[in-house]
């Protein structure tokens, strides 16, 4: 089994700046993508940014050049910096994670793709 750890959400100002994290925990043999979705009330969730193993990212084009992802291996955690925040960013926030873990022995290993359990980032004008 794998688990996500979110934190960081908060209530801010228009302009402030938030970081998001998310921990990944259990028997994780390893991770590929780590990215970070969002969903607004009454609206589908949306893909914000990813990073993958090699660390290449991708960001929704609403984000590019305000938001930053990035990953620490070694802590299985990714990382959203968010600066210059606006309202319409207000947004309910999840981290998604997919890779393989081990059921029992290192010799019995599954595929997982995790959801965490949102953190809300509330963005005030």
């Amino acid at each position: 089994q794998v688990q996500l750890a979110e934190s960081g959400g908060a209530l801010v100002q228009a302009g402030g700046s938030l970081r998001l994290s998310c921990a990944a925990s259990g028997s994780i043999i390893s991770i590929n993508v780590m990215g970070w979705y969002r969903q607004a009330p009454g609206k589908q969730r949306d893909l914000v940014a990813t990073i993958g193993r090699g660390s290449t990212t991708t960001y929704a084009d609403s984000v590019k050049g305000r938001f930053t992802i990035s990953r620490d291996n070694a802590r299985n955690t990714v990382y959203l910096q968010m600066k210059s925040l606006k309202p319409e960013d207000t947004a309910v926030y999840y981290c998604n994670v997919d890779g393989t873990y081990y059921i029992g022995n290192r010799l019995n290993t599954k595929a997982f793709a995790s959801w965490g359990q949102g953190t809300q980032v509330t963005v005030s004008s």
